[in-house]
């Protein structure tokens, strides 16, 4: 029975060998090999090897060798065509029946193998000849010697339109062929066909086997787009193929992790830096066959890839898309962490000026799904009213609504409500006769005297005896100034005292900042402690200063942490003790809680004013009933500042 060439190709590529050996034979790890006792002679000791790059199983003691359908062939005692059907069955594959014009295309194949290899040779030829200095020079300006260029083959296309024509005619090889493998590119008007590379630094692609099939060249000079890649061809289909697949292969065998960067130089940067496991997507979001091939490459379950991104803006982007993609796809010990870079930097930029070890860092930093998920949805959206809490939720619910496997999305919407529990739920409150306990704090309101033995009721619009405009001769400060050095004050004590955090960080994720940078930074800090509380690592204040600092949060920082915020807030200063700093904190997220409460009053009597309904009329009363809770942690002196 004969089968077509190409399936048999994609069956011994689909396919790992030590996992079609390793369900017959118990593998030991030998490096980047596996060994164990040969099945087809007696032995005490291993001799038999198994190497999943070259595809082949060798016995040093009885010579027994082969490829993965010769294996099965001998240690299973079936035909050619009884393995195949075996291996197909594994691999989920249709058996198909060869026919001529498989042949054909099969012998096709081979010859634009062949002349794609050729063109990579000429392609590296040409960056040492004179026409290629300008790519040389690039690539040593980017810290690449020689040895660095020749182990990714790099090369440069001259600008002359028709030297690589002319190159591989004398090889014998076709114009059609060429134009076949995406290395020319036919005038519509029926002139002779030009180089589709030309004055570019060109990066081979390979396939799964490491064979070239398709090249990615930077421009250096000209109009242009930056990077071009070659069209789908018989060979290459871009969204299916990662850039360093065939190196990654091996390096995750090894239990290196495998990290997707976002360009061709973040991958050779990340390579030389000891990172073997790193790819890129070629030019185009990653895609669901990418994403299943990323899977497949990590033999631990318990191991995901790293989806790396710049720390900028555009860089957040570029990862929310990256999930958006991938959730779906997620299944039992399928998933990813997300890595971002210090703003301003990429892969190649930081190892360059800090090392390894700075890469390293960031890859110990990466967060998981299900926080990307929170981040994507909750980040820099407004949570001040229950209505917008409301669309959070619905938000994140939809999300999650998005992966098929009904455990893994069980758990996610498990892990969802618990966030939206905790950043929405007010904080714990204490009573007795006395009115409620400040945490940290003392007995306030409720009886004759409360603190500083004053009288703390509080007066409402609509309710009788509550008022909301000042008395007779109050100075009043700039709402929005005081708000705006209250949220920095509350920041500080969180970032000097990160200890608090279990005790204060609740109420502050319940308390969204009108300011945006402010809000982010905010959201920041919650995310860092957050995350290290649930993984039983806590940060100290200057580890997460330099953590801040990565995430591109440097600047805020430093004007947070400045005397000016200290001067009338000198619990928050760094050697302040946890006690004051926590006494200082509860009257000062109070005055802001108060606030923000009253604004929901106001815009629930305009609502009321509007449309006089009993649901309006509700809120209105629980509004006013919260404003007198939340104004029990003030002092009277203050508590009308904001109102």
């Amino acid at each position: 029975m004969a089968f077509p060439p190409q399936f048999l190709e994609e069956l011994r590529t689909r396919l790992a060998l030590s996992d079609v050996v390793g369900k017959r034979l118990r593998l030991i790890r030998a490096g980047r090999e596996y060994k164990a006792p040969c099945p087809f002679h007696n032995e005490k000791s291993p001799s038999f090897y198994v190497n999943d790059q070259k595809g082949f199983f060798h016995c040093f003691g009885c010579g027994a060798h082969g490829d993965i359908i010769g294996f099965v062939m001998r240690h299973d005692n079936l035909a050619f065509p009884e393995a195949v059907e075996a291996l197909a069955g594994e691999a989920g594959m249709p058996v198909p029946r060869a026919t001529e014009e498989d042949k054909q295309r099969y012998e096709r194949r081979k010859t634009l193998h062949d002349l794609v290899e050729q063109a990579a040779r000429w392609f590296e030829q040409q960056l040492y000849a004179p026409a290629g200095r300008a790519g040389l020079e690039y690539f040593q300006r980017r810290g690449l010697d020689t040895d660095g260029m020749a182990r990714f083959r790099l090369g440069f296309a001259p600008g002359d339109s028709g030297a690589l024509r002319g190159q591989l005619l004398k090889q014998g090889f076709s114009e059609e062929d060429m134009v076949t493998a995406g290395l020319l590119k036919r005038p519509e008007d029926g002139r002779t066909p030009y180089s589709f590379f030309r004055n570019r630094v060109i990066f081979p692609v390979t396939d799964r086997r490491g064979r070239v099939v398709a090249f990615g060249g930077r421009i250096l000079e000209g109009d242009g787009p930056k990077y071009v890649n070659t069209a789908d061809t018989p060979l290459f289909h871009k969204g299916t193929l990662l850039y360093g697949l065939s190196r990654a292969r091996q390096a995750a065998a090894d239990g290196k992790p495998v990290i997707v960067a976002e360009g061709y130089m973040d991958v050779i940067a990340l390579v030389r830096a000891g990172f073997e496991g790193a790819v890129a997507p070629l030019g185009t979001a990653l895609t669901e066959t990418q994403i299943q091939e990323l899977w497949k490459l990590i033999p631990d379950a318990e191991k995901v890839p790293f989806l790396c991104f710049d720390g900028d803006n555009a860089g957040r982007r570029a990862a929310w898309r990256a999930v958006e993609r991938i959730l779906p796809h997620l299944a039992p010990g399928h998933s990813a962490r997300v890595a971002f870079l210090p703003e301003g930097e990429d892969p190649d930029s930081l190892i360059r000026l800090h090392g390894p070890r700075a890469m390293q860092e960031v890859l110990g930093e990466a967060i998981p799904l299900s926080e990307a998920v929170w981040r994507m949805e909750t980040e820099g959206k407004p949570t001040g009213t229950p209505e917008s809490k409301a669309a959070v939720k619905a938000a994140l619910d939809s999300r999650v609504g998005q992966i098929a496997d009904r455990d893994v999305q069980s758990f996610y919407r498990t892990e969802m409500r618990r966030r939206v529990d905790e950043a929405f739920a007010p904080p714990p409150r204490q009573r007795n006769d006395r009115g409620p306990w400040v945490p940290g704090g003392s007995w306030q309101g409720g009886g004759q005297g409360g603190r500083f033995g004053q009288q703390t009721r509080r007066h409402t619009p609509g309710l009788p005896g509550l008022r909301t405009a000042p008395p007779p001769g109050h100075r009043r400060r700039n709402p929005g100034n005081l708000a705006a050095a209250r949220e920095r004050v509350l920041l500080a004590v969180i970032i000097n005292h990160p200890e608090l955090f279990d005790e204060l960080g609740e109420s502050l994720g319940m308390l969204p900042f009108p300011d945006r940078e402010l809000e982010e930074l905010r959201q920041a800090v919650i995310g860092l402690l957050a995350e290290r509380r649930e993984n039983d690592s806590g940060l100290d204040a200057a580890s997460l200063c330099r953590h801040l600092s990565s995430a591109g949060y440097d600047t805020i920082v430093r004007s947070l942490l400045s005397e000016s915020t200290y001067v009338h807030a000198g619990f928050a200063r760094p050697d302040a003790s946890s006690l004051d700093a926590k006494r200082g904190w509860w009257p000062t997220w109070h005055h802001l809680h108060h606030r923000q409460v009253m604004a929901d009053l106001r815009e629930a009597e305009a609502a009321l004013a509007r449309d006089n309904s009993e649901a309006n009329f509700a809120r209105v009363v629980a509004l006013q009933q919260e404003v007198i809770r939340s104004g029990m942690g003030m002092t009277d002196d203050e508590d009308l500042d904001d109102a």
